[in-house]
């Protein structure tokens, strides 16, 4: 995963009240216990107390209420600022009108039409309407995943979100194997099964 992805993942955690040990967070994230600290600096740098409790069984809690915001765009919105890209000839503004339409790309759900129109890679088409459809009939995935250092490992996902992050399609789902929220990567997907089974 990404930094930004661990550090959204480490605040969804924190907000939940419940205190986590560095090396909780390090298990939950799969990152060392450096990089925890390195996030919580960056959260702190960034307005986001997190309170460090000291001992043998301390840890980080968040005595905060932060609300991260979710904003849904539809196709057609996408379609409107894709007008306004095209037809614009200043450069700068046409950079930072992509950057926009990027963002807008990454907090949307469609259809399979509509995914094809906003330009998914071929070889992520099958696994994004697959788990578009999981999320839609809240049914429990069986994925085979690639992670960093550990290599291939089968888990059951509950999918709950798809979102794009500068180059890459993930998936937000909570893990049956780890127990909690996980983003997981498109391309390292390497097979993937449709579940009966539902979640709530």
């Amino acid at each position: 995963m990404s930094k930004l992805s661990n550090i959204l993942t480490m605040l969804l955690l924190l907000q939940s009240g419940k205190k986590y040990s560095v090396k909780e967070l390090s298990d939950i994230l799969e990152v060392s216990q450096r990089m925890v600290r390195i996030y919580k600096e960056d959260l702190d740098k960034s307005g986001i107390y997190v309170d460090t409790i000291m001992g043998p069984y301390g840890g980080y809690v968040l005595n905060q209420n932060i609300k991260l915001p979710i904003r849904k765009f539809k196709y057609e919105d996408s379609k409107l600022l894709n007008s306004y890209i095209k037809d614009e000839k200043d450069k700068l503004k046409k950079h930072k009108l992509e950057l926009l339409q990027d963002k807008i790309k990454g907090t949307y759900i469609g259809s399979k039409s509509e995914a094809n129109e906003l330009n998914l890679k071929d070889e992520n088409l099958k696994k994004f309407n697959l788990l578009t459809r999981a999320i839609r009939e809240k049914r429990k995935v069986k994925i085979k995943y690639y992670s960093y250092g550990k290599g291939e490992n089968e888990r059951i996902i509950d999918p709950a979100e798809m979102f794009l992050f500068q180059d890459g399609w993930y998936c937000a789902a909570f893990c049956e194997l780890k127990k909690d929220i996980r983003h997981f990567e498109l391309r390292r997907i390497i097979n993937y099964k449709l579940l009966n089974e539902k979640y709530e």
